[in-house]
């Protein structure tokens, strides 16, 4: 328990950092906010999920691997980008919209195919490593080509902010500067999360509390908590890019990363849990799908939208601890979660609809 508060300072510490430096290194060279988020961000915050699943893996514990990227996954979108709209409502770029929603709702895709007959093998995981290269390869360029497409209007906020001069004389105004901002803050958020964890799992057993609630629950939540802290920071901060772009990012990396990589050092296939392939793996792509009319829907995640998805994954872990200690309500509570996933994209399906009914003509054309 003594490392609780240590492990607290150190995940504000450190997406104080990270966001601080990947905000600058975008502009430094000439990468959006958006790309830093869902690429250098993404992927230095998810560095617990990918240390946990393939040591995991490589030990033979395939339940832990697999279970960590699908809860994290859900655990993203429904908790994460939950609160980070109560702090403030969360503009949605385009290309989110247009590119990497659908690119995370298709990889949630390829996962549950590629693991219908059973599990996951080496081929596989090389097939997922692949797509993830490609992908990284794609929205680089891809921002960079834009940037100097817009480049002739961009210079005219400069005068108006009047904070560019000053910054580019600041001690973080060079990319060596900012990359170790990056660098440590990555670091202390993973030092802060294992902190944290650790300090968790010991109350939990004081309390009397299974290993495996612990682990459905805590652990999986745990290493989740640099997203939790870079997205909640990056809110606060008002860099919404990196908020939103952090945890779409990390879902896809966690797939093809993490998985991949997982997949592609154990030393057998990955066996899919029955439980996993049945229900977590459903809510998992469901949760990714429901964020298309979500995020499409005014180019905004609302509060009230927050609030649902918080809703959701409260009731997503209470049936998951009900399971876990064979609870007497279990039985009841899973009729109503079995059709969990169904109604999640119904509900998001019919704001859609209904926003779009009775907003004013042209509002969606804005973008805003």
């Amino acid at each position: 328990m003594l490392w609780f508060i240590p492990g607290l300072i150190a995940l504000i510490l450190g997406a104080e950092l990270l966001v601080r430096g990947a905000s600058k290194l975008a502009l430094s060279f000439g990468i959006s906010p958006l790309v830093v988020g869902l690429t250098v961000v993404a992927f230095g915050t998810s560095s617990p999920e990918l240390a946990v699943s393939v040591q995991s893996a490589w030990s033979g514990q395939v339940d832990i691997a697999l279970g960590n990227v699908v809860g994290s996954n859900i655990f993203n979108v429904l908790f994460i980008l939950g609160l980070s709209a109560l702090i403030t409502p969360l503009l949605v770029h385009r290309q989110l919209i247009r590119q990497e929603v659908p690119m995370m709702v298709a990889v949630s895709l390829l996962l549950w195919m590629l693991v219908a007959d059973g599990g996951i093998s080496r081929g596989d995981g090389l097939l997922l490593v692949g797509l993830l290269l490609a992908y990284t390869f794609l929205i680089i360029r891809q921002s960079r080509r834009e940037n100097v497409a817009l480049a002739e209007p961009e210079p005219e906020p400069e005068p108006d902010s009047g904070t560019k001069p000053a910054d580019d004389r600041a001690w973080d105004a060079h990319w060596l500067a900012q990359a170790l901002l990056v660098a440590v803050g990555m670091g202390l958020l993973v030092l802060g999360s294992n902190w944290l964890v650790e300090a968790a799992v010991t109350l939990a057993r004081r309390l009397g509390m299974s290993e495996v609630v612990v682990g459905l629950t805590i652990v999986a939540a745990g290493t989740s908590l640099p997203e939790v802290a870079t997205s909640i920071m990056a809110a606060v901060r008002g860099e919404r890019d990196i908020a939103v772009g952090n945890v779409v990012g990390s879902n896809t990396f966690n797939i093809l990363a993490v998985l991949g990589i997982s997949a592609s050092v154990a030393p057998g296939d990955l066996l899919v849990p029955a439980s996993l392939l049945a229900f977590d793996l459903p809510v998992m792509v469901a949760v990714a799908v429901a964020c298309l009319p979500i995020f499409f829907t005014g180019h905004l995640i609302a509060r009230w939208e927050g609030a649902l998805f918080l809703a959701y994954y409260a009731a997503y872990t209470t049936y998951l601890v009900l399971d876990a200690a064979d609870h007497a309500a279990q039985s009841g509570f899973s009729l109503v979660m079995s059709s969990f996933a169904l109604p999640l994209t119904a509900i998001t399906l019919i704001v859609l609809a209904w926003r779009h009914w009775h907003s004013p003509r042209g509002a969606p054309a804005t973008g805003r």
